[in-house]
C-alpha cells in the first residue's frame, strides 16, 4: 500500500531525511518512531505532498506522490501535529469546507460528514463552534477532516499530543477501530503509544531509519524502549566514527 525508496530532502547543507525507505502493508499500523528532530514531520508532509522531495520515491496504492500527486491526495488522509481548524467555523461547516477542497463530490459530502463525525464521536458537538471545543475534540475534529473523503491511508502526526490520559486512551483505541481495510501510519516519539496499537515499527534517527521490524518479533526478547534505545545510541556512535 505503500512503499518509500531512498526518500531525501536537503536544506541547503542540512540534510533532513537521508535516503529513508520503508513499506507498509494494506490494512497495517505502521509506527514510525524516533527522538524530536528526526526527520519524521518531514517524512510525513513529502508522503503527503505538502513537501518535495530533492530525491527518491514514495508510491500510494500504487500512484506516485511526486508525479501522480492528485491521484495521491484522493487515497491519503493527513492530520498534521496542530490540525488546521478554523475558530470561527462549527464542527458541520468545518467539515464540509474540508470536502469540498478535497474535491469531493457533491452528492457524497453530506454522506461523508456524516460517516466522519460517527466514526470519530462527533455528533454532540456537531454544530458547535471549533474555537470553543476541548482540546481532545479539536483532535477528533483533526481525524475527521483527515477521514472525510474516506482514504485508503491515514498519516497521523503526533496525534496524541498535548492530550490528558483520557483523552490519549480515546484518541489510541480509535487509532485501532480506523486500521483494518486502512492503512495507518502513525508519526511519534511516544513509546507506549507505538507499543500499545502498532503492528510494524520503523526507527528514524538524524534523517535515517535504523531500523524496521513487525511488533511482534521486535519485542519478543527485549522492550520496544531497549530496542529504540539501542538502535538511537547505535546510530550515534556510528556516525561519530564516520570520516568527516
Amino acid at each position: 500500500m505503500l512503499e518509500v525508496r531512498n526518500l531525501t530532502k536537503r536544506y541547503g547543507d542540512i540534510v533532513a531525511v537521508d535516503g529513508v525507505s520503508f513499506s507498509a502493508a494494506q490494512g497495517q499500523i505502521l509506527g514510525f518512531l524516533g527522538p524530536n528532530g528526526a526527520g519524521k514531520t518531514t517524512t510525513m508532509r513529502i508522503l503527503t505532498g505538502f513537501l518535495p522531495a530533492t530525491s527518491g520515491t514514495a508510491k500510494v496504492a500504487g500512484f506516485d506522490v511526486f508525479t501522480e500527486s492528485a491521484e495521491v491526495r484522493r487515497r491519503i488522509g493527513y492530520l498534521p501535529e496542530s490540525p488546521p481548524l478554523y475558530s470561527d467555523m462549527t464542527t458541520e461547516s468545518y467539515l464540509r469546507f474540508v470536502a469540498r477542497i478535497k474535491g469531493m463530490p457533491r452528492a457524497a459530502i453530506e454522506d461523508g460528514i456524516d460517516r466522519a463525525v460517527r466514526t470519530c464521536g462527533l455528533n454532540d458537538v456537531r454544530g458547535r463552534l471549533l474555537g470553543h471545543l476541548s482540546k481532545g475534540y479539536r483532535q477528533r475534529v483533526g481525524l475527521a477532516q483527515a477521514l472525510i473523503h474516506d482514504p485508503q491511508v491515514l498519516v497521523l502526526d503526533e496525534p496524541t499530543i498535548g492530550l490528558d490520559p483520557v483523552q490519549i486512551r480515546e484518541i489510541r483505541a480509535l487509532i485501532r477501530r480506523l486500521a483494518g481495510e486502512r492503512t495507518v501510519i502513525l508519526s511519534t516519539h511516544i513509546l507506549p503509544e507505538v507499543s500499545q496499537i502498532c503492528e510494524k515499527v520503523v526507527i528514524i534517527n538524524a534523517g535515517r531509519v535504523v531500523l524496521e521490524e513487525d511488533m511482534a518479533a521486535l519485542t519478543r526478547e527485549a522492550s520496544l524502549e531497549d530496542v529504540f534505545l539501542r538502535s538511537i545510541a547505535k546510530e550515534g556512535a556510528a556516525a561519530e566514527g564516520a570520516p568527516a
